[in-house]
């Protein structure tokens, strides 16, 4: 009861000690932060753990490759020309059409030579019967020797004549010297050609071929028939195989690179023209130790080193590294097999310090408070 003799509270006096609560609770009634997080350093103020990504070191094979590019060519394509100096009839074939060897693709203006033709065949009876003639006279000795062999050369040269003059009717129908497809047509029909003017280009994509340029260094390192991989910017999520088909025996003067040809194997859906891309193993080596390349770390004066997990702890390694190829690194010395390495972290450990793999079974099953660093039961 207050002094005035009535119930009501004494607001001043809880005001009062609840401020007073506050301050205790605030200066001393709960365990410093920095005790409830360990510190600066880690739990109960020891060195703090370093979270980072191990991997195994493994063995296996491994193999040096570069990437060339190239474009997809026809391992042959004939320039069918024309033998004739006239005239365009009709055409045949267009680009793209498959043939076989011995199809028409166009046929040529040939009157006057058929009226030769007709000529040449009216002489050569006349030259045989001729020469017939001759042998049954010589027979008979009514005519002398020199009579006989003019007659008898007579007809040999008619029978040459004719000849020619069929072949040349020949060329008037022009064909193809080869199974494949049509690529270029460069006449049309009533066009005007002279004797070697290009017709046709006829393209054998029975096998397709990538040819690239070798470094005189590395060309010594292929062989006839190796095995590649090629990759096509056409489909840019397959890969194909192809093999080595041939190696140039003398390297460019001008580029210093030796020409490889590279052969794609059937099915690749590959067309001339479209840009290849060639990986050639360059060096190949097998049961070798591995790591990921992210786990070999270069110093300023370039030695190399890596972090092998021990005991909780990150300990440097000094080693030699030897072929890399799609991430990973041949290790020489320096490591064994089975042993753990830090793939991601590791640039800024430190010898001895404490770690913990996020990818190590036990981290994935430890409680969320202990990878945070707290205290149990806080």
């Amino acid at each position: 009861m207050n002094e005035d003799g009535t119930n009501r509270p004494r607001i001043g006096g809880l005001a009062s000690f609840a401020v007073a609560v506050g301050v205790a609770f605030a200066c001393g009634g709960d365990e410093p932060a920095a005790a409830r997080s360990g510190g600066p350093g880690g739990p109960g103020g020891g060195p703090r753990v370093a979270v980072v990504e191990t991997a195994p070191v493994e063995s296996g094979p491994i193999a040096r490759e570069v990437e060339l590019s190239g474009v997809v060519e026809p391992i042959r394509t004939v320039s069918v020309n024309s033998q004739l100096a006239t005239t365009i009839r009709a055409v045949h074939a267009e680009e793209g059409d498959r043939i076989p060897r011995g199809a028409v693709l166009a046929r040529l203006e040939d009157a006057e030579l058929a009226v030769e033709l007709e000529a040449a065949r009216a002489a050569l009876e006349a030259a045989r019967a001729a020469y017939e003639r001759a042998e049954q006279l010589r027979e008979r000795e009514v005519i002398t020797l020199p009579e006989y062999e003019r007659d008898r050369t007579a007809y040999a040269a008619a029978q040459a004549e004719t000849r020619r003059l069929e072949t040349r009717v020949g060329y008037a129908t022009v064909r193809s010297p080869i199974d494949g497809v049509v690529t270029a047509k460069h006449v049309e029909a009533g066009d005007v050609v002279g004797a070697q003017t290009p017709l046709f280009d006829v393209a054998d994509v029975s096998t397709l071929v990538v040819p690239v340029g070798v470094s005189e260094l590395d060309v010594g390192m292929l062989a006839t028939g190796d095995t590649v991989s090629v990759s096509l910017d056409a489909f840019p999520d397959r890969e194909f195989r192809g093999r080595i088909r041939r190696i140039f025996p003398a390297a460019d003067p001008a580029t210093r690179l030796v020409p490889v040809e590279v052969a794609l194997e059937p099915g690749s859906q590959a067309r001339p023209g479209y840009l290849a891309r060639v990986q050639l193993p360059l060096d190949s080596r097998n049961d070798v130790l591995l790591v990921p390349a992210s786990a070999v770390l270069t110093g300023s004066g370039g030695e190399e080193s890596a972090f092998v997990v021990q005991d909780g702890k990150a300990v440097r390694r000094a080693v030699e590294t030897g072929l890399v190829s799609k991430g990973r690194v041949e290790i020489v010395s320096g490591l064994a097999r089975g042993e753990t390495v830090v793939v991601e972290g590791g640039s800024s450990l430190r010898e001895g310090a404490p770690v913990r793999s996020i990818n190590a079974p036990d981290a994935a099953e430890a409680p969320a408070d202990s990878i945070a660093g707290g205290r149990p039961g806080s």
